[in-house]
């Protein structure tokens, strides 16, 4: 009793401040269990509608969000925003060397196709790879050590920021459009062996009006194949903006024979809407179909490129304030009472984490040393020697 006399007397003695933040850690618990009981569970939302080629029906023009889907997909798109920011700070460092290509702006395209497939399914790229990479499976930490060229990359640092591969995901290819005849070629051998597969064949408007790109059509449609070639229509190919370069800008027409339906690009569900569509096309049998995914890259070509001499900075900002996709599905997750402010600024700030910790390992991680050079030429073959610089200098290979 007198210990609890002496308590009290020293409460009234400190004043009324000691006894408010003595209770302040209980109001706090109760205020936060109180904002997570009123989240809803699921909301849906009114998308914009595809414009359609050779289709009488396209996909549908609402999409149902659940909670856990938003939260998913706004961790994802915000790691690859980072991890690009990050790299573009490697690379002025001058730690990350040679080709370099970001897609911070077109995060809804590889989060929104990798939402609608299967991880059975495969997909094919270009050179823009590090998001795909990403949502194929590969942590931060292998890509961004692949690109510093370390032993812990996902190509163990000898494919860097072209040339990154996991389960289903074939790149990573540097070539303009060689990555398409690929695609269909992975969609023949899910037909030939009788799965329920499907291949994402992805290229850039740049690469839109190559030759075999349309060879590549032609064999698809005859033979029925699974594939749905996308076109990132990110509106420049390297520095030309799509008016100079191509007499029709409607890439989802490009196909002829071929359905083909264009979409938001910047909207992550309907990336995901059309993409679900789309391979219920493919898979029942109908053979491929072509998507345009209009979208926007807000760093230059490459980090060899400004990305203001063909374009303003006006331009950029414009589509920063109103199309950003991680803007978009932030608004629609609060706005709805999915999340919360507070909330999606703790993904932040894990996010910001997670990607410091793998910058920190792809700078200290050692490089591969000279006597792997030859390694994993071929798979599952026995050890050879392979020819180095001159007839002198050999390597073993082993795979």
């Amino acid at each position: 009793m007198r210990k609890m006399l002496l308590a009290a007397l020293s409460r009234v003695l400190q004043g009324p401040a000691a006894a408010a933040a003595a209770a302040r850690p209980v109001s706090r618990v109760v205020v936060a269990s109180r904002n997570y009981a009123d989240f809803t569970s699921e909301a849906t939302f009114d998308i914009k509608k595809c414009d359609l080629h050779r289709l009488e029906e396209g996909p549908p023009v609402t999409a149902v969000l659940t909670r856990e889907e938003g939260l998913h997909y706004y961790r994802t798109m915000q790691t690859i925003r980072r991890m690009e920011l990050k790299s573009d700070q490697l690379y002025k460092q001058k730690i990350i060397r040679g080709f370099c290509h970001l897609c911070d702006g077109q995060e809804a395209c590889c989060v929104g196709l990798e939402a609608a497939i299967k991880p059975t399914d495969h997909l094919i790229t270009a050179y823009r790879v590090h998001g795909y990479a990403y949502t194929r499976g590969t942590s931060v930490r292998e890509i961004l050590a692949e690109l510093t060229g370390r032993k812990g990359g996902c190509a163990k640092g000898k494919g860097g920021s072209m040339h990154m591969y996991a389960q289903n995901f074939y790149g990573g290819n540097g070539i303009v459009g060689a990555q398409v005849p690929l695609g269909a070629g992975i969609a023949l051998a899910c037909k030939y062996f009788g799965k329920d597969e499907i291949c994402l064949t992805l290229y850039g408007d740049g690469a839109a009006n190559q030759g075999q790109i349309f060879e590549t059509y032609n064999m698809a449609a005859l033979w029925k194949l699974p594939c749905i070639f996308i076109c990132e229509n990110n509106r420049y190919g390297m520095g030309t903006s799509v008016e100079r370069a191509a007499a029709s800008t409607d890439y989802y027409k490009r196909g002829d024979y071929i359905p083909g339906i264009r979409v938001d690009g910047m909207d992550i569900l309907c990336v995901r809407e059309a993409t679900k569509f789309a391979a219920e096309h493919c898979r029942s049998g109908k053979g491929p179909m072509l998507m345009e995914l209009q979208t926007y890259r807000y760093h230059g070509h490459s980090m060899s490129d400004p990305g203001i001499s063909y374009r303003t900075r006006e331009e950029i900002q414009e589509v920063r304030s109103k199309s950003d996709p991680i803007t978009l599905l932030k608004d629609r997750m609060v706005n709805n009472s999915l999340s919360s402010v507070e909330e999606l600024k703790e993904i932040d700030v894990e996010v910001r984490k997670e990607i410091e910790e793998a910058a920190q390992f792809a700078t200290t991680d050692p490089e591969p040393p000279l006597e792997e050079l030859g390694n994993y030429i071929y798979k599952n073959e026995p050890p050879f020697e392979v020819r180095g610089p001159s007839q002198w200098i050999k390597y073993k290979s082993v795979g």
